[in-house]
């Protein structure tokens, strides 16, 4: 299309949602004019289904949970009194909390104050944190902000080591519904250790979030910890932002978190009307839906914020996009394979990495640019230099994102813009809000339910199995001397389909004098 059909496009398909000051630009996808009226019927039952999810329907049947993220920002929706009140009750517990270790009132046995913040965690236990903190943090943070996300030795030793001299001063956040959580679990196990080694009463530092009556729940009942946040079974680690696994941290860090909350409800009315001219969720449904291929799947999801501090955009939407959507079987039980990839970058880094793919190799995807119309504070605009005459930093910045999204499209591949007015909590409240919503109807749209997560659950097992090998091949080399190859130990445990396993898990306890030696591809104990 030339550049004027262009424009015309951009004027009759453009959506904003101006309480959030955002606006939605779909005139990069190549959609005919009849998309919109064929896809009505479908988009009906997606605002059908939402409207249920929202009403208090059972949305996971896997373990029949209603879903209920959308009442963490306005409690008014919520289907009865009780989560109602739980929802109010627990965002003014966060508060109160953050004021008083602010205020010094809770501090830590050893220091004047808590100054840094450990959040241990895992998933949405992590990622949704650590976007807010990243977009949102500033000189003037109450707290600094540092995160145990995996189960990895060496970056456990990282931050810990990053905090030495701070323990005495750090307050630390121990994040998992269940509390059965291994990654969460092991990083708040290695916590404990190196308090121990600085002297330190863990107990005294510690915060438990997480559901009542879970086994981190009585953990931190037992030791006595400072407090216990509740998490609430109806929502969903992807969706936690906006609960206490998100609200905490983002308080403690001295957030704005009304703002935050202001902006995902905003966008939850912008995104709740059934008009799909006006709805921009329903929009960027719809344009996944047919840049995928009907629905298909076909085409990967790239990122592109351009705007450093939204780097971490894409590492949130992996799990949000890919967790809620990437499923073996629709709702009728048919084998469908869906999903869509996510990945990406930020703007202009990404020019000089991987858009030479993007416009020149497969067509594989479609984009979306995320832009933010102010660069900075105005204060902080004052003292912008010129890098050419009239010309800053930030003006090739917008120049950039124009060109590369011409360039794409020159070569037919398709894109969507979302644009803000500035960043700030409101705005980073709005954007999460608008994907969680076309999260949703996209579900819908392609017969899957977003909500549960059985693939997740058998990584889980596999690697309970796993462990459970390694501890009989270990015992057995233990109770047996000699060397044995990992073939000979897994006849000798009953377990010959094993062999693999076993050679990978020796292989590491070998590497790390983990009371297994090594000796020409054999191994004994030591």
């Amino acid at each position: 299309m030339d550049k004027l059909t262009l424009w015309r496009r951009y004027k009759d398909h453009l959506v904003t949602c101006d309480s959030v000051g955002m606006t939605l630009d779909i005139s990069r996808i190549d959609f005919d004019d009849t998309f919109f009226e064929r896809m009505a019927p479908a988009m009906e039952k997606a605002y059908a289904a939402m409207d249920a999810l929202e009403n208090g329907a059972i949305a996971n049947p896997d373990e029949n949970r209603m879903v209920g993220h959308y009442w963490l920002r306005d409690s008014r929706l919520a289907p009865n009194d009780e989560i109602a009140a739980q929802v109010d009750s627990t965002k003014q517990a966060v508060v109160d909390f953050a004021k008083a270790v602010h205020s010094g009132d809770i501090k830590p046995p050893t220091a004047a104050k808590f100054t840094d913040l450990l959040m241990i965690g895992i998933g949405g236990s992590a990622l949704g944190p650590q976007l807010v903190a990243d977009a949102l943090g500033a000189k003037k943070d109450k707290m600094a902000v540092h995160f145990l996300d995996n189960t990895d030795p060496d970056g456990f030793d990282r931050v810990l080591n990053q905090l030495a001299s701070k323990l005495k001063s750090t307050l630390v956040v121990v994040t998992s519904k269940s509390g059965g959580t291994p990654e969460a679990r092991n990083g708040m196990i290695e916590a404990q250790t190196a308090y121990a080694r600085k002297k330190l009463d863990f107990a005294k530092h510690a915060v438990a979030v997480t559901g009542e009556g879970s086994k981190l729940d009585q953990v931190a009942v037992s030791e006595n910890w400072i407090t216990r946040i509740p998490m609430f079974d109806w929502v969903g680690g992807r969706t936690s932002v906006m609960a206490s696994v998100g609200l905490l941290p983002a308080a403690l860090q001295g957030l704005d978190i009304e703002a935050f909350l202001r902006g995902a409800t905003d966008m939850d009315k912008c995104t709740r009307v059934h008009d799909t001219t006006h709805n921009p969720a329903a929009k960027l449904a719809l344009m996944w839906y047919h840049a995928t291929g009907n629905g298909k799947g076909e085409k990967d999801m790239v990122i592109l914020p351009y705007k450093d501090r939204l780097l971490l955009m894409s590492r949130y939407l992996q799990q949000l996009v890919m967790e809620s959507l990437g499923k073996k079987h629709d709702l009728d039980g048919n084998v469908v394979r869906q999903g869509i990839a996510v990945y990406g970058n930020k703007g202009s880094t990404d020019q000089h990495a991987y858009v030479q793919q993007l416009r020149d190799g497969v067509n594989n995807f479609f984009a979306t640019f995320i832009t933010v119309l102010q660069d900075q504070t105005p204060q902080m605009a004052k003292h912008r230099p010129e890098v050419d005459p009239g010309v800053t930093s930030g003006d090739y910045l917008w120049g950039f994102w124009q060109g590369t999204r011409e360039a794409l499209y020159e070569e037919g591949r398709g894109s969507i813009l979302i644009t803000f007015d500035k960043l700030d909590a409101v705005t980073v409240g709005a954007l999460i809000a608008l994907y969680e919503r076309a999260v949703g109807f996209y579900a819908t749209l392609v017969n899957v339910n977003a909500y549960h997560q059985p693939g997740v659950e058998a990584g889980k097992k596999a690697a309970a199995a796993v462990l459970d090998v390694q501890h009989k091949a270990v015992e057995f080399l233990k109770n047996n001397s000699g060397t044995f190859t990992a073939e000979k130990i897994a006849d000798k445990i009953g377990s010959p389909q094993d062999a693999e396993t076993i050679y990978h898990t020796l292989e590491h306890l070998a590497a790390n004098k983990r009371g297994v030696g090594k000796s020409r591809g054999k191994y004994k104990g030591k």
